[in-house]
């Protein structure tokens, strides 16, 4: 591997790892130590969702307009180090509120400027970018998972330390984002309006009554991904009192991160799936996998159920991989060339953004619905966002109104889109 593809391995590497050194365990610190209500906690995670509707465009303007993209990238990352940093020594929800508020509008740009940088160098170095930057960005995933394991081994899934871990890495990150080779404006949107250049022209689509439906289903999905992020480490700590001594109860992080190595495996049989089965019904197994996540978690325990918590984590592969990358597949064929960018934007603007918000808020409000004296009925939680996801797939299957062309598949996978 060249010394450039070596430097881009490790800037993905550090990238996932601050996000995954608290993503998946901060639900279980604030609602274990801080004693934050579900309400509270889902308002937190939240803040994702509100980042993501407005922050990654700005910033992709600053860096194509004014500010070299690894400037942009190390800048945020130093300011997330110091957020994170302080948020560490914070017990109060208000004030931890507004910090990881404050984060999320630093970090969520920084997943798409990433990207920016990597395959700016890449080009630079005439790399193909196809063919060279998955095996680069695989390492992201990797330096998620090996933040959790970090978090989980030394004891800190319940602890402020996680965030200080994420910050060190962050700085780190910012850092080192200041030493990659320069990758100046191009002036991408130097010219173009700025309802163009935030992406609002793709707002059209919604004209198209197939276009509009398919976006109102990506945002109520977009919502699920964020529920077991929010509670799958909570729920997991409150059979502490059963399962003290469970393997899921004392390394849950282990236990969760098996859900991201699902998504590495799982990701590599999309193409065979949309030859053979077609958007729509890739889609639909995306739904019905989510039915099955959260009916898992439902009936799971960490004893004589562990079983099915095993299965849960690794349908999770499925569930998130197959809607994302189909739906970005159809996104690109369905939207005209010149709207091509800001249609993917704002897919990812309806699932990340305003579906994160949804999911993060709203599983909050159903977690507090189902305690009882604060004791949370999990069965119920679980159960009830498995009911969600079902009648999501059942109206999806009659209201998406989509063909199947292998043709169109088969060219896109050609061109290195899937």
């Amino acid at each position: 591997m060249s010394n450039i593809k070596i430097r881009l391995t490790i800037l993905n590497f550090l990238q996932f790892f601050v996000w995954g050194a608290w993503l998946i365990s901060l639900g279980g610190y604030m609602i274990q130590t801080l004693n934050f209500t579900g309400g509270q906690v889902g308002s937190i995670y939240a803040t994702m969702g509100i980042a993501s509707l407005f922050m990654p465009a700005i910033m992709g303007i600053i860096a194509d307009r004014w500010v070299n993209a690894e400037r942009v990238l190390g800048f945020a990352h130093l300011i997330g180090a110091v957020l994170l940093f302080f948020a560490a020594g914070e017990t109060d929800f208000g004030v931890l509120y507004v910090l990881l508020l404050l984060n999320s509008m630093m970090y969520m740009p920084t997943i798409a400027l990433d990207n920016t940088v990597s395959y700016s160098i890449l080009e630079q170095n005439k790399f193909d970018i196809v063919k060279s930057f998955p095996p680069i960005r695989v390492w992201g995933t990797i330096g998620f998972i090996a933040a959790m394991w970090v978090v989980d081994l030394m004891g800190w899934t319940i602890s402020p330390v996680q965030l200080y871990v994420a910050s060190a890495a962050s700085l780190v990150l910012g850092i080192y984002a200041m030493t990659l080779p320069s990758c100046p404006p191009e002036n991408k949107t130097k010219g173009s309006s700025w309802v163009s250049a935030m992406g609002f022209d793709a707002f059209v689509l919604f004209k198209k009554r197939k276009m509009s439906v398919f976006f109102i289903f990506s945002m109520l999905l977009g919502a699920a991904l964020q529920i077991t992020n929010t509670f799958g480490e909570p729920f997991l700590h409150d059979f502490a009192s059963d399962f003290a001594d469970a393997f899921a109860v004392q390394h849950p992080s282990l236990l969760m991160s098996i859900s991201q190595m699902s998504e590495t495996v799982f990701i590599l049989t999309i193409p065979f799936f949309l030859k053979r089965f077609g958007i729509k019904k890739v889609m639909l197994f995306s739904m019905f996998a989510w039915v099955l996540r959260f009916a898992f978690f439902a009936i799971g325990d960490p004893g004589g159920g562990l079983v099915w918590l095993v299965l849960s984590m690794i349908v999770y592969g499925l569930a998130f991989d197959f809607f994302n990358i189909s739906g970005s597949l159809f996104v690109e064929l369905e939207a005209k060339p010149k709207i091509r960018a800001s249609a993917q934007g704002l897919f990812i603007m309806m699932t990340n953004g305003f579906g994160a918000f949804l999911g993060a808020t709203a599983s909050g409000l159903v977690v507090d619905y189902f305690t009882r004296g604060g004791v949370k009925q999990w069965d119920l939680i679980w159960y009830s966002f498995a009911a969600y996801a079902l009648l999501i797939a059942i109206l999806f299957m009659i209201l998406f109104k989509y063909r199947h062309n292998p043709k169109a598949v088969e060219k896109a996978e050609e061109a290195g889109k899937i």
